[in-house]
């Protein structure tokens, strides 16, 4: 089922898993072990990324396909423009609508390893409304997602202008999107209400990220232009190196970033799970009993803008 019509059919909040492609098969092993994990809580639907440079595109359609046929679940390509002529983006859309994949997350993707800016392959594409467009026009029953970015791409200029080329991708056909991860709701909350006035009008599913490891998450966050809040990392970095004092603090903080979303009308989350299920186990289980969407029906227009 396409991820717009999954939402728009309303009820709970959408709820979803990231996942990557694995090197090894013992990591093979581990992802379908946290898939198999998290899927009693019936997420309605599961992404797994397209690897640096395209370098798992194979990989990518083949675990897509799996979870379809084996695991009951919808699932979601990424797909990029990096390392890619247009027939061989072409040939990849018929493989994965052969493999009756119908959600597709369309991004321009990050440079191959060792290169520090993106350069589009000749006879390519070199933007992530480019590849929106030639999903849209080639392959109408493709529901196409797209990425948002809260506190900035890091390449663009300024925040307008990267809120303008978002449009752009709206434009093109994107249906839904998913934003980078962040950890102060505010952000998101500002940015919502900046893409509501230029027009941009599909649902903005916030990205979160359970953090596990202090020196994980600020590399990851330096790589993509996200900030940690001064008082949360005065208080990863209190922990030092205990990793369960970490991860517990990491649930908590989740838990109730989540919550105070969804009670604000965020339309779901999407989280990115590294692979591994307990903490996303945990956060998605306190929130299902405690249901914090109804609890904020009543909230202000303000905050409910972020539904849409």
């Amino acid at each position: 089922m396409r991820i717009d019509e999954i939402i728009a059919a309303g009820g709970d909040p959408v709820f979803s898993f990231e996942f990557f492609p694995p090197k090894t098969e013992d990591g093979e092993l581990r992802l379908f072990q946290a898939l198999e994990a998290l899927r009693p809580l019936e997420p309605a639907f599961v992404s797994v990324t397209w690897g640096a440079g395209g370098s798992t595109r194979s990989k990518t359609i083949d675990i897509v396909s799996r979870i379809r046929e084996n695991h009951d679940l919808e699932a979601m390509a990424h797909f990029t423009c990096v390392g890619a002529t247009t027939d061989d983006l072409h040939a990849a859309l018929r493989q994965m609508r052969a493999a009756g994949i119908v959600n597709v997350l369309a991004l321009r993707g990050d440079p191959p390893r060792g290169e520090t800016s993106f350069t589009a392959t000749e006879g390519g594409l070199a933007h992530a409304t480019d590849l929106t467009k030639l999903v849209a026009e080639g392959y109408p029953d493709v529901c196409l997602v797209g990425a948002a970015y809260p506190e900035v791409h890091t390449e663009a200029p300024d925040r307008e202008t990267d809120l303008l080329h978002l449009k752009e991708k709206v434009d093109a056909g994107a249906r839904v999107l998913i934003t980078q991860l962040f950890f102060d709701n505010a952000v998101y909350y500002r940015f919502v209400e900046d893409a509501r006035a230029i027009g941009i009008d599909v649902p903005i599913v916030p990205g979160i990220m359970p953090i596990i490891s202090t020196a994980g998450i600020k590399r990851m966050t330096a790589l993509g232009g996200s900030t940690i809040p001064p008082a949360l990392m005065e208080a990863l970095e209190a922990r030092g190196d205990d990793e369960e004092a970490v991860a517990e603090l990491g649930v908590s903080y989740a838990t109730l970033q989540c919550a105070e979303l969804l009670a604000s009308g965020a339309p779901g989350i999407h989280f990115y799970t590294i692979n591994r299920s307990p903490a996303t186990r945990a956060i998605l289980s306190a929130l299902r009993l405690q249901r914090p969407w109804e609890k904020g029906a009543g909230a202000e227009p303000a905050l409910r803008v972020a539904a849409g």
